[in-house]
């Protein structure tokens, strides 16, 4: 698994996903939209680990070589 992410595309889905929790925990997340957790899952682990499965197939890498 290589890096494929920049540290902006990483701190992106990294606010990202924890405005979503918070949203989530406030209450302000109504019915179906929760479903938004789960892409907020996904977005934490690949902020994380620096790589996104959906890069590869598409020829996406924002990380500087």
């Amino acid at each position: 698994m290589q890096i494929n992410e920049g540290m902006i595309d990483r701190l992106l889905r990294l606010v990202a996903s924890i405005a979503i929790i918070v949203l989530f925990l406030m209450g302000k997340l109504p019915g179906n939209w929760a479903l938004l957790l789960i892409f907020s899952g996904s977005f934490f682990m690949s902020a994380i680990t620096g790589y996104c499965p959906l890069y590869k197939p598409l020829g996406i890498n924002t990380c500087k070589k």
